[in-house]
């Protein structure tokens, strides 16, 4: 292929959309670029397989995040995908699309365009929903969603003592109101997961017009004064150029997008230059307004090994339910792995639901660092405040690509965040207090009945919460000169490059974030295509 018409760095769930929404006009020259590998593996198309690549860094690249006040001085990881299809890869596969006045609050924050009205268009477009289209679900896209379909005595359960608080049970979360508990819908279909790549990329990887490039790792994009030209990337220890005749989009994350803008001269010009780095536009947005949700694995011991997973994944339990996969498509691993989840009020007076909460049928042993499970029966509930108020940064500290940026989520920091972390524990316990679950459960594990005030509560949080992998908002959106990129898309002060994943989020969309990616993107094609018009 001649030089791209279209470059888009970066292959996952924002990635592969536009790949293939922008190569549908055989006029358009499209190269993907993506640093990790072709997603080969068979784990990859196994649902439970995710545990394992999160652990595996051929398949996930690793982010040190600094030790803070937020979380006690840990040194805490976050993990992203690193392969075609990205995070979409290894994550859990929760399809949820967030409340539409989340995208209505975007619009009225100045990102004009993306409020809800424009975002069901795209959700619906990309869908192929297993409950069958109507006025909000789609049938017949790309993207193959599907309730977990198993039913057991624990999720059912579990189901009956969030009724019993007043969650209205339902048949799909993704409503125009979203309260209440339900099975799960996940980005599964018959057994297998449906990352970004295989939706969307596999099905359009003959065309000729689209080039995908794996094992490319950007460092830094190229200014000819403030144009966007192309980009510098390491293929097997050699510095490559790629050059693109229209637009460069970056599609790296809410962790790579800022990072790569900042090495290439794009943020804080005073401390860009501090570092050494030629600055090519002054936007000290770039990196700022990270937010990710803080969220906390509560876990009881069951009284029966029939309700617990927890030693389905070793031994000769686990060859057998791998072999059974393999074959069938069928069994423990083709399931997500949280079947009934669901939104709720944790602050009384809230408008709306302001808190998820999620039951997984095991529990991890984080006394031996939580990848393995536990040796007798258990389960576990988490949740995590919706929209995280505490805002926090991510900045490089060297023009060196391969040095780590100072990253720092700031959790907790806001007053709210705080008051829904501790009523979301207390709603957790108050479940497992239910008369259709307490007869399942033997004793609280973790935290552990001693943890009972709002202080000691807040300390559990802070000494054993974790990331929900959801970052956003570091290149964000918005109508003025404080945002980083404009409702087009395009980062400001600079031509021919724009930023579509989740670090243009204006606020944290209310719940899991790879659905409402996936449909940024379509609408980022959309503006995209009519720009080229």
């Amino acid at each position: 292929m001649s030089e791209a018409t279209y470059l888009i760095v970066g292959a996952g769930s924002a990635g592969c959309v536009l790949a293939n929404r922008l190569s549908e006009n055989p006029a358009h020259r499209v190269l993907l670029i993506e640093a990790g590998p072709e997603d080969s593996s068979p784990l990859i198309a196994m649902p439970k397989g995710f545990g394992k690549l999160l652990a595996d860094p051929k398949h996930a690249d690793y982010t040190p995040v600094a030790p803070h006040a937020g979380n006690r001085g840990r040194q805490e990881v976050w993990a992203r995908g690193k392969m075609l299809g990205g995070s979409s890869a290894i994550n859990g596969m929760v399809y949820v699309r967030g409340h539409p006045a989340d995208y209505d609050a975007w619009a009225l924050q100045g990102a004009t365009g993306w409020g809800w009205d424009e975002m069901a268009k795209r959700f619906k477009a990309m869908e192929d929903h297993a409950l069958g289209a109507d006025e909000l679900r789609g049938a017949g896209g790309p993207l193959k969603v599907t309730p977990h379909a198993e039913r057991s005595e624990l999720a059912e359960a579990t189901i009956a003592a969030c009724a019993h608080l007043g969650l209205e049970r339902r048949e799909d979360l993704n409503r125009l109101d979203h309260e209440g508990i339900a099975y799960l819908s996940y980005t599964i279909r018959d057994g297998v997961r449906q990352s970004a790549a295989a939706a969307f990329l596999a099905p359009v990887r003959s065309r000729a017009n689209l080039r995908v490039l794996t094992g490319t790792r950007v460092v830094r994009v190229l200014f000819e004064g403030r144009r966007a030209i192309g980009v510098e990337a390491v293929v097997d220890g050699h510095v490559r150029r790629f050059d693109a005749a229209r637009e460069l989009i970056l599609c790296g994350g809410a962790l790579r997008s800022p990072r790569l803008l900042q090495l290439s001269g794009v943020g804080d010009g005073e401390h860009l230059r501090s570092l050494g780095i030629r600055l090519v536009a002054h936007n000290p947005a770039v990196g700022r307004h990270l937010q990710e949700h803080l969220l906390y694995m509560a876990q009881w011991r069951l009284a029966d090994w029939r309700h617990s997973q927890n030693r389905e994944f070793s031994g000769w339990r686990l060859g057998l339910n791998a072999t059974k996969y393999l074959s069938t498509r069928s069994g423990v691993m083709a399931t997500g792995s949280y079947p009934v989840g669901g939104f709720y009020r944790s602050l009384p007076g809230a408008a709306r639901a302001d808190a998820q909460l999620m039951m997984c049928p095991f529990s991890l042993d984080f006394a031996a660092g939580g990848m393995a499970m536990e040796d007798f029966p258990g389960m576990q509930f988490f949740s995590y405040g919706l929209r995280p108020r505490s805002e926090g940064h991510l900045r490089i500290v060297s023009p060196d690509a391969d040095v780590p940026a100072e990253v720092d989520p700031n959790y907790l920091a806001e007053e709210e965040d705080r008051r829904i972390a501790i009523a979301s524990m207390r709603f957790m316990r108050k479940v497992a207090e239910q008369p259709s679950l307490a007869p399942l459960i033997v004793a609280e594990t973790r935290p552990g009945p001693a943890v009972q005030s709002d202080e000691q509560i807040l300390d559990a949080f802070r000494s054993g919460g974790q990331s929900g992998y959801h970052a956003c908002g570091t290149c964000r959106m918005g109508g003025d000169e404080h945002s980083v990129v404009d409702p087009r898309l395009k980062v400001r002060g600079v031509e021919a490059l724009r930023v579509m994943d989740l670090s243009i989020a204006p606020s944290m969309p209310a719940g899991n974030t790879n659905g409402p990616v996936m449909a940024m993107a379509w609408r980022a094609a959309d503006l995209i295509l009519e720009d080229a018009r």
